[in-house]
């Protein structure tokens, strides 16, 4: 299912690349905005998720973590 949403550019030079792009690949301007979008979200979906693996990293840092791979060769050398 289509939207239809009207979308004003305050800058003339962006709203001419875009235009200019959209002819040099031969493809709509609207599917050009399209994935544009859906790469932003995706990086802030990366982003949020960056900060959560360094929130966890800090945690298991304060409460004396160690890596997996050290945490198995003590293991299989008796240490753990």
């Amino acid at each position: 299912m289509s939207k239809r949403m009207t979308v004003v550019f305050d800058d003339d030079e962006l709203y001419t690349t875009l235009k200019v792009e959209s002819a040099r690949q031969h493809r709509p301007a609207k599917d050009i905005v399209a994935d544009a979008l859906r790469q932003w979200f995706e990086a802030r979906e990366d982003e949020a998720l960056r900060l959560e693996i360094r929130e966890a990293r800090a945690e298991y840092k304060k409460h004396g973590g160690k890596e997996a791979r050290r945490f198995f060769e003590d293991l299989k050398a008796g240490k753990a």
